[in-house]
């Protein structure tokens, strides 16, 4: 595909691209339908200019990619990161669209995000980059058109400050333009936890199939952000023991397990597990092949790789981040046979999107659900996709991976094949 040398410099995007190939040729998609399955359908870039406090004038980057419309709307998160680039935004937009075809979502893939570090911005100034983001992409977003969701580095307050200016504009409140607002402002109750709590949800049926009695399993968790701190506590609810956690800058470990409660606070306090002093330091790469019985990546891409992939001393992989193992590392794991259970990323973190689905659908009827209703909605449409990953990969013959992968490119594959090509 001529196209894709347009993201050539992205090893994310190239990583994208390489699963969705294997994908393809195992489905025997033909040559001339593959680019128009994988590629974006539309790619943004912004210059997002705003007023420091000290009086100077800044501009950041912007980017927004809008996957495939077949089905409906895109639908993804915006991430406010230092080092943010459009092939890697590409590659979540591409993945949030096998997601969405896995767990049956009427959306196609969307991503976005300013290349910036949020820590480094007062909040008056975060307050006027989200606000100045959303405006550059009022003529390209809408509740029927694309969905913005949190991400890293964004939360509910920035999907308030998102909804807001987009409401102003049109001079009316659209609570359904973004999800994962507060539930003040419109939002839905447990979506904030619905992605950590639907790691918890398919670890444990991963337990029930693999032997492993969840309560007293070790577990490691690589991303203490909200992902990774809400399924660790989740995971501690329902018995395991959390024996290793990490952020950005620290890494901690505790065969006797960790007060995860108290670790919540701490970084609530500090912005980060750097200095906690009751629990042992962990360099970072040594924490990801410390022994245990869940591995819980929950943080960024390519984490796992053909360094340490042979070197995993876990029963069960959990992928909380999108895109935490390279093709590589797959190799290795898939060499390894059934050593290492892996829940693939499009599977093991669609609680956000699900409850995100669920947070839209509210917004438009005007009709709320209480969260007990929220959860059990959640439950029943994870458990409905584990069990179709499975069959599948049995019935062919396929890793996990490949398995989901293969039922999310289908759904977008014939949904275009029946729509046809617009002359």
């Amino acid at each position: 595909m001529s196209s894709y040398n347009v993201y050539s410099a992205s090893p994310v995007f190239e990583m994208a691209r390489r699963q969705f190939d294997q994908v393809a040729d195992h489905l025997e998609i033909r040559l001339d339908e593959r680019e128009r399955v994988f590629m974006p359908k539309r790619v943004l870039a912004v210059s997002c200019p705003i007023h420091r406090d000290d009086g100077s004038v800044a501009v950041f980057q912007g980017f927004r990619v809008q996957h495939h419309l077949t089905l409906g709307p895109t639908k993804g998160g915006t991430r406010f990161a230092p080092n943010l680039e459009v092939g890697e935004v590409a590659a979540l937009a591409i993945w949030m669209s096998w997601k969405c075809g896995l767990v049956g979502l009427p959306y196609g893939g969307g991503k976005g995000g300013i290349a910036v570090d949020p820590r480094l911005l007062s909040p008056r100034e975060l307050e006027s980059l989200s606000r100045r983001y959303m405006q550059e992409m009022i003529p390209f977003i809408g509740p029927h058109v694309d969905v913005m969701a949190p991400d890293i580095g964004t939360n509910e307050k920035v999907m308030a400050w998102f909804m807001d200016t987009y409401s102003m504009y049109l001079g009316r409140t659209v609570s359904e333009v973004v999800t994962g607002k507060p539930v003040s402002a419109g939002g839905t109750a447990g979506r904030r936890e619905a992605t950590g709590r639907g790691v918890s949800y398919l670890i444990a049926r991963a337990c029930e199939m693999t032997g492993v009695n969840i309560s007293g399993a070790t577990v490691i968790v690589q991303g203490f952000g909200n992902v990774g701190s809400v399924a660790a506590a989740s995971l501690k609810e329902r018995g395991a023991r959390i024996i290793g956690v990490s952020d950005d800058r620290a890494a901690l470990f505790d065969e006797r397990g960790l007060d995860i409660e108290d670790l919540v606070a701490y970084q609530a306090r500090r912005g980060s597990l750097a200095g906690y002093e009751n629990a042992s330091s962990i360099a970072p790469d040594d924490l990801l092949v410390q022994p245990c019985d869940i591995l819980v990546p929950a943080a960024v891409e390519r984490v796992i790789d053909a360094h340490n992939a042979g070197k995993l001393r876990c029963r069960i992989l959990a992928e909380g981040a999108n895109g935490p193992t390279t093709p590589e590392a797959d190799r290795i794991l898939r060499d390894r046979g059934d050593d290492i259970f892996v829940i693939p990323d499009i599977l093991c973190n669609s609680g956000g999107v699900i409850v995100s689905y669920f947070e839209w659908v509210q917004g438009i009827q005007q009709l709320f659900w209480d969260e007990t209703e929220v959860m059990d909605r959640l439950y029943r449409t994870l458990e409905r996709s584990f069990q179709a990953v499975i069959a599948k990969a049995r019935a062919e013959q396929l890793s996990h991976r490949d398995a989901a992968l293969t039922i999310g490119v289908t759904r977008v594959l014939e949904a275009k094949r029946m729509r046809g090509l617009f002359p």
